[in-house]
């Protein structure tokens, strides 16, 4: 029966991906009314996230923040629906990179790369869309779905642009058998570590926060070059993406250098407008481990 379920909604889903953007957006307005004004949905988690990274923001501008944020969270889920069928030319059109050279340079010079991106923007149109910005190798991290439907409908959508999907259970695997070759892996560095234990804690928004230090790991083992996509909104469905070197070479750093540096690059963007990051998650639900240091924030 949930078998069932599962093909009469990916089917539905699928019917949506076909409607032009300017009806998506109505289905968006409508989305907008159900899931904030009347669902509710995570509202007081949101409420509290933006209270404790903004402690110095009014009322009235943090409620504007919220309202903004859910309608751009909203635009997402549609944004989301439409890449099982976006063409690509239309996503080259929506998510348009504004500084290929910087990629070109790290080619060029024989450094493979690890891109990475916060939940920002249209994260998901990002990662879609990684095998058309450069000549590089493009491999993508994704987290298996319960339902087999719903996983494998996206990994066919996500892999539709050359862009190939390693589970998180094989990275290391892949990442070992890949290092002579030219790749750009793309990873989302805001996740909440499942252990936090293991994670680098730093001082984010104003919070003691988990960090994954994946990004690190693999920089530093594989002596690969990070860099940092900066999603930027310009409109309903137009996006840029822009790329700021976090290292050049992963291998000569620091403990601690990429993952602080990477988290003040995304503190930066979000303080810059914070209604596009992703507030519905309980980002701060955990607590240091006693004896674990707390990295203060990185000065770029």
């Amino acid at each position: 029966m949930k078998a069932v379920f599962s093909y009469l909604l990916l089917g539905l889903i699928r019917l949506i991906a076909l409607l032009p953007f300017r009806v998506l957006y109505v289905v968006s307005d409508g989305l907008f009314l159900l899931i904030y004004r009347l669902l509710r949905y995570r509202v007081k988690v949101t409420r509290k996230n933006l209270r404790m990274a903004f402690p110095q923001k009014p009322q009235h501008e943090l409620d504007r923040i919220e309202r903004a944020f859910y309608r751009h969270l909203c635009d997402i889920m549609v944004e989301t629906i439409k890449s099982f069928s976006i063409s690509e030319a239309e996503l080259r059109k929506r998510m348009k990179l504004v500084n290929p050279e910087l990629l070109d340079s790290f080619y060029q010079r024989g450094i493979p790369l690890i891109g990475i991106t916060g939940h920002y923007g249209n994260w998901e149109w990002a990662a879609i869309s990684l095998a058309l910005q450069s000549r590089f190798e493009a491999l993508g991290l994704y987290l298996p779905l319960k339902a087999p439907v719903f996983n494998k409908a996206m990994m066919r959508s996500r892999s539709r642009f050359r862009l190939s999907l390693v589970s998180v259970k094989e990275i290391s695997e892949v990442m070992a058998q890949s290092a002579e070759r030219l790749t750009m892996w793309g990873f989302v560095v805001d996740q909440s570590p499942g252990k936090p234990e293991k994670a680098l804690w730093v001082d984010f928004l104003h919070q003691e926060t988990p960090v994954a230090v994946g990004t690190e790991k693999y920089a530093r083992t594989y002596n690969k070059g990070v860099v940092f996509g900066r999603i930027r909104k310009l409109k309903r469905g137009y996006y840029t993406l822009e790329y700021e070197v976090v290292c050049e070479l992963g291998g000569p750093t620091a403990e601690a250098e990429i993952t602080r540096k990477h988290t003040a690059i995304l503190e930066r963007i979000i303080a810059e407008q914070p209604e596009y990051w992703l507030w519905t998650h309980k980002r701060w639900k955990h607590r240091r481990p006693q004896g674990l240091p707390l990295y203060p924030a990185y000065r770029l």
